[in-house]
């Protein structure tokens, strides 16, 4: 009989395995790196050349719902018109005009007369607050529901949004909406004087903080 002869198998060194063991936790890493980079996005200041964080730029924009509608009566030399209330703190000012005068009855179109009253605001606010957030609240009286006068407020503001965009050169980006309803009045619902002066818009325009 003829004798074979067989060679066994040459086990592979310790080290090759360990190297490749190495690769692939390399590998795993770098693609773990790489998902974890895509949630945060980051733009370039043209200005200074270094990277800005997108998510610290919308900071800046103001917590609108952290406006206090019962500071203090105060004044602007720029606002002239008595029917224009001037409130506010060292962070923001409200100019506040009654619905009655900025609207004919049940109509959401900004009334003639109005337009001055509306163009000393938007002078201020050239002079005071040029680059500033502004918002606009609508407010109502408490007659009706609370969510039919939620929506009444909001046509209120965002008729008034569009005269300052389109009439008063506001920054759309910088203007917002906000619609109080019924609540926030500024007198009592209980008479009729009251709930004229709870039908207003409110226009809030925030300083800007370097």
């Amino acid at each position: 009989m003829a004798h074979l002869e067989v060679t066994p198998k040459k086990s592979s060194p310790v080290w090759l395995w360990i190297l490749l063991a190495l690769v692939a936790l390399a590998i795993i890493y770098f693609l773990f790196m790489r998902s974890d980079n895509k949630t945060e996005t980051v733009v370039t200041d043209t200005t200074t050349s270094q990277p800005v964080h997108q998510e610290i730029l919308a900071a800046t924009e103001p917590d609108w719902n952290n406006v206090d509608f019962n500071t203090s009566n105060s004044t602007d030399p720029d606002i002239t018109d008595k029917d224009i209330l001037v409130s506010g703190n060292d962070d923001y000012t409200i100019y506040s005009l009654g619905e009655n005068i900025l609207f004919a009855t049940d109509q959401n179109t900004i009334q003639a007369n109005a337009e001055a009253k509306l163009k000393q605001i938007t002078a201020s606010l050239e002079k005071r607050y040029k680059g500033a957030y502004v918002g606009v609240y609508g407010s109502t009286d408490a007659v009706g529901t609370a969510a039919d006068n939620k929506q009444l407020g909001a046509e209120r503001a965002a008729a008034v949004k569009d005269w300052l965009v389109n009439s008063g050169g506001v920054e759309s980006s910088k203007i917002s909406v906000h619609s109080l309803g019924e609540k926030e009045p500024v007198a009592t619902n209980e008479t009729a004087s009251g709930r004229q002066q709870n039908r207003n818009v409110k226009i809030v325009a925030f300083r800007v903080k370097q």
